[in-house]
């Protein structure tokens, strides 16, 4: 005989139910992410992702302001490579493009027009051996990472009709000096009652030494901090002053605001991104980071960060990157749990702040929509536990 009726385990299965219903019902206030890290590791291409995931992408009006970005790219590109092969001591490979670097450096950038000559010199350049010696040793100058995407592409570029494709508008680069700001909506997982969307306000903030002083305007109520790393920078030094290391200086940014007290109430996720670069220096290019960090040297992979479709030797140099970040993450910094909704009083507790991490590649949307689904399911899991609900 079957006997009807609710069991403990289904009422209390329904309860949870309805108390993650009501808590997304009225969850009204929009999620706060501040997006940090050092000067050319990535944010404004996250924010720029976020445009193509969870908006419309990209107006024609915007295409055409980012063309004109990626022009200046190729200039800054092409300018910096015959510069610097003075100054490396590298000659022209070929004689028969002297004209072609009299006439790229003879450009003022002020007001350049980009006129078609300027492309054909840019392509006999970037193909003269020459050129390309000065680009295979970049890490002695600064060079923006997206010259090579550019460069290989100007046939393209330089027609009159030229319209930006998604990859070109996220390969691009414009040094943030103000405060960028993005909102979307994001669905709620079936798993935590669907039905619904979150809010997201996503803050982007130039990360160069002159514009870190404006990051706490925008401390205030954040409650995810993304740290974004340029993993591939070991081998760079920072552009204020040609001497720090770049990986040293994200590493440093990172400890200051690990336990700054306006955002002891944040959660953290660590974004090691330009994994693609990184794989490239390391697996191809043959650079070690053993070079400028010792302490690499007696550094042993761990069995469960090994991965057999991986070259052992990339797998090693970005978990020793992620281990950096890790280990300041050790330093214990308790959160007070927050009133999060209108319907929700939360006692005053406190609990260890948890980092966690993602190896990213902010130029691939696949890579970043599948990293933001497990940061927003992070963030919703948060929410929750500081309402005193606790998910399996």
């Amino acid at each position: 005989m079957v006997l009807c009726g609710t069991t403990p385990e289904r009422r209390a299965s329904k309860d949870l139910e309805k108390k993650i219903s009501s808590w997304m019902k009225d969850y009204k206030k929009a999620i706060k992410i501040l997006l940090l890290g050092a000067g050319e590791s990535g944010k404004t291409t996250i924010i720029k992702q976020m445009k193509i995931l969870h908006i419309s992408g990209f107006t024609p009006e915007e295409k055409m302001e980012k063309a004109q970005d990626i022009k200046s790219n190729v200039l800054e590109a092409i300018s910096t490579l015959t510069r610097n092969l003075e100054q490396l001591g590298i000659p022209l490979g070929s004689e028969a493009n002297r004209d072609s670097f009299e006439y790229i450096s003879g450009i003022d950038p002020e007001g350049f027009t980009f006129p078609q000559e300027f492309y054909e010199h840019t392509e006999r350049l970037w193909r003269d051996a020459g050129i390309r010696e000065a680009y295979a040793q970049q890490h002695k100058f600064q060079l923006i990472d997206c010259s090579k995407y550019f460069l290989d592409k100007v046939s393209v570029l330089k027609q009159p009709d030229y319209v930006p494709s998604v990859q070109d508008i996220l390969h691009s680069r414009r040094r943030t000096t103000n405060i960028q700001k993005i909102e979307f909506e994001v669905k709620i997982p079936r798993k935590y009652g669907g039905g619904g969307s979150l809010t997201f306000w996503m803050f982007d903030v130039g990360g160069q030494r002159g514009e870190r002083k404006k990051w706490i305007q925008v401390f205030d109520g954040i409650q995810t901090v993304l740290f974004l790393v340029s993993a591939s920078c070991f081998d760079l030094v920072v552009r204020e002053d040609e001497a720090t290391n770049r990986l040293q200086e994200s590493i440093k940014i990172f400890q200051n605001v690990w336990v700054s007290r306006f955002l002891k109430d944040a959660g953290f996720i660590v974004f090691l991104n330009k994994q693609d670069i990184l794989k490239d220096k390391v697996v191809n290019s043959k650079k070690r980071i053993g070079d400028y960090f010792p302490d690499y040297a007696n550094y042993k992979l761990d069995v469960k960060d090994r991965d057999p479709n991986e070259d052992e030797e990339y797998q090693k140099t970005r978990c020793f990157i992620r281990d950096q970040f890790l280990e300041i993450a050790k330093q214990q910094v308790t959160r007070e749990a927050r009133k999060l909704s209108p319907g929700f009083s939360v006692a005053e507790e406190e609990r260890v702040r948890e980092c966690y991490w993602h190896f990213t590649t902010a130029t691939d949307t696949n890579n970043v929509k599948l990293v933001f689904e497990d940061v927003h399911n992070m963030i919703i899991m948060w929410n929750l536990h500081e309402i005193g609900v606790k998910m399996a």
